[in-house]
């Protein structure tokens, strides 16, 4: 090790060796299917370094032994640190743009419609498909039923209260604001929170996608897997692709991330507009 390598160490609150950190790697990989890259080794180590205080360790060894030595709410705290939960309301709006004229081709057919988002986090995507299916119907009680899973129980608690500081809808159109959003006063000012209209189109529920089968209904008319796969490495991604699919029908619509490529798993899906893609063949059937 280099002195200026020796230096940093010395000043970490915590021993996290090369040692600790593949072990963590190999441990998110087997629990959650995410795949950290050596550029993630400070970020590991901030969160897990909360887990280790709250617990009263003194090492990265002690805490890894104690992980898998048990089977109980420490590894969902595991998982819970090292998941990333960037989102936004309207993330990628040309996905809402697509799926409100789909709602509006569906509205005609009549019938309800399954929605479901993949990795809902926080909620701000399963709540903008719920204002995209409102705005569509043209009523707050549209006949859409929107299923929203995490892996990450603390981003679901968050989805499921529905409450945002105001600084998270701040770009949104005041006229959407108005008709989905109450704005706290009191000692809630500065925070809003979505309609209890909105609230009940979607359910909430953990699900990791790394589970042998989804228990979650369908055939979906749109499933948003979007910015989630870009965790997982290739033969992960094509194994949760092959259950995905299980879930679609030859009508359903796969809403992925901008930076996601799925040219490995043409056998599955195939595009079938920006970022869309529609299930191959008779897979699954």
């Amino acid at each position: 090790m280099s002195a200026a390598a020796s230096a940093f160490t010395e000043t970490r609150e915590f021993e996290f060796a090369d040692r600790d950190f593949r072990r963590v790697c190999e441990l998110i990989h087997q629990r959650a299917g995410i795949a950290l890259a050596p550029a993630k080794r400070d970020m590991v180590y901030g969160r897990l370094s909360r887990r280790l205080r709250a617990l009263g360790l003194s090492s990265f060894q002690q805490y890894l032994d104690l992980l898998e030595n048990q089977d109980g709410e420490e590894w969902q705290a595991f998982t819970n640190a090292l998941t990333t939960n960037l989102t936004a309301f309207f993330r990628e709006p040309h996905h809402f743009q697509r799926l409100a004229e789909e709602l509006k081709q569906q509205r005609v057919r009549g019938g309800t419609v399954q929605l479901w988002s993949c990795a809902a986090s926080t909620g701000e995507e399963p709540y903008s498909m719920a204002i995209t299916a409102c705005e569509a119907y043209g009523s707050l009680t549209p006949p859409v039923q929107i299923i929203a899973t995490d892996v990450d129980t603390q981003v679901l608690a968050t989805a499921s209260r529905g409450v945002y500081g105001l600084d998270r809808i701040a770009g949104l159109d005041e006229q959407i604001k108005k008709r989905y959003f109450q704005r706290g006063t009191g000692p809630n000012a500065g925070k809003c929170r979505v309609l209890p209209a909105l609230r009940k189109l979607v359910q909430f529920q953990q699900l990791n996608l790394l589970n042998s089968r989804y228990d979650v209904g369908g055939p979906f008319h749109g499933l948003f897997c979007r910015n989630v796969m870009i965790y997982f490495d290739k033969p992960t991604q094509r194994d949760i692709l092959g259950r995905l699919v299980t879930h679609m029908d030859a009508d359903s619509l796969l809403y992925t991330g901008h930076s996601e490529n799925y040219l490995h798993a043409a056998d599955l899906i195939t595009p079938c507009g920006r970022t869309l893609y529609r299930r191959t063949g008779k897979v699954g059937a």
